[in-house]
């Protein structure tokens, strides 16, 4: 018996030895990928940075002229050096974001590689690949990607609003200038459209770093926060959102109030965008030991073995949420069917935080 059972033991450990080093040979292969992806990021910023220093020159010979220059000729100018701008920005971001990946990567091929050295299955070359397929790498890539998702959609708010209006400012500060003394009347109502644009950028603005990063989160904690958003969620589109707050208000650990935080905004946007839900109702419990939130709508619904299965959504995901929840210890419970409605239910266990009075 004792014969047997090593045996056993030994064949299960030679399995795991065995995975380890194909692992690592599969980090190599995914890391000449990566290497190729930076290769390629690195011509386009290259491209782009000479396009961009055309476009800059372009819309510096147009000043000669403002005058007699119709203003859609300048407003054309002006987007496209604006849309190339942008476009240069994404991309060095993007470029960095590569690079940074190919770190960790040749960090985790090179645990890989010791890991397997020291078990005594051979020497493995030293790294220059990308990402494995251990147990744990399904969760750095979904990492990895919902990141990329979120930067993208940074992005395209700050191209589609705040990069947008500020390309007008600059048009519309050109225009009163050159009518100061010309045109006098002309340059004040330039400026009062130049002050309304201002100020509705400004809110626009406000909005995006509370969707961002809300200050009062670490402030005032969750319960403040999550009011005040979902008041702004009902304001900005026109739906009742109804949040109700049961147990003990409290503060909670950093973390897990960012959680809560997250998910709560992203279940909210998903009911919106993809369902296309006429009511959602926000409920949040917070018991002495855990915390249970709950999001409904009335939308669209769907399957939830294939929400769940499915990583490459447009949004961050339920698949990603309930692996961010089961970090912390907590569950997750999606209940929905096409055109019925969803409930997303999830749970954070907690500890004793001081009430809040």
């Amino acid at each position: 018996m004792l014969r047997q059972s090593s045996l056993d033991e030994d064949g299960t450990f030679q399995g795991f030895i065995e995975d380890a080093q194909k692992d690592y040979e599969q980090t190599q292969r995914d890391l000449k990928e990566i290497d190729i992806l930076i290769k390629q990021s690195t011509a386009e910023v290259e491209r782009l940075a000479q396009r961009n220093a055309q476009v800059s020159s372009y819309a510096k010979q147009l000043e000669t002229n403002f005058e007699t220059l119709p203003r859609q000729d300048i407003k054309e100018a002006y987007e496209a050096l604006n849309d190339v701008q942008v476009r240069l920005y994404t991309m060095r971001g993007q470029l960095e974001k590569l690079q940074s990946d190919q770190r960790n990567l040749e960090r985790l091929a090179e645990f890989q590689r010791r890991l397997v050295d020291m078990a005594g299955y051979g020497t493995l070359p030293s790294m220059s690949g990308r990402r494995g397929g251990s147990p744990e790498q399904p969760n750095v890539i979904r990492v990895i990607q919902t990141e990329e998702a979120v930067r993208q959609s940074l992005v395209r708010k700050m191209h589609d609003s705040v990069a947008s209006s500020i390309s007008n400012f600059i048009l519309q500060a050109e225009i009163c200038q050159r009518f100061f003394d010309v045109n006098p009347d002309r340059a004040r109502a330039e400026l009062n459209a130049l002050k309304n644009s201002a100020g509705t950028t400004f809110n626009n603005v406000k909005d995006f770093i509370f969707d961002l990063r809300p200050m009062m989160l670490d402030d005032l904690g969750v319960v403040p926060t999550l009011r005040r958003y979902v008041e702004s969620f009902q304001e900005k589109n026109g739906i009742p959102v109804p949040i109700t707050v049961t147990g003990v208000e409290r503060r909670l650990e950093s973390h897990i109030e960012v959680t809560i935080f997250r998910n709560v905004q992203e279940l909210l946007t998903n009911a919106l965008a993809h369902a296309q839900a006429t009511q959602i109702h926000v409920s949040v419990d917070l018991a002495p030991d855990h915390v249970t939130a709950v999001v409904e709508d009335n939308g669209s619904g769907f399957n939830v073995d294939d929400a769940l299965s499915n990583s490459g959504s447009r949004t961050i995901g339920l698949a990603t949420l309930r692996e961010r929840t089961e970090m912390l210890g907590g569950t997750l419970n999606v209940q929905s069917s096409v055109g019925q409605g969803t409930r997303v239910e999830f749970v954070i266990p907690i500890e004793d935080a001081e009430t809040l009075f």
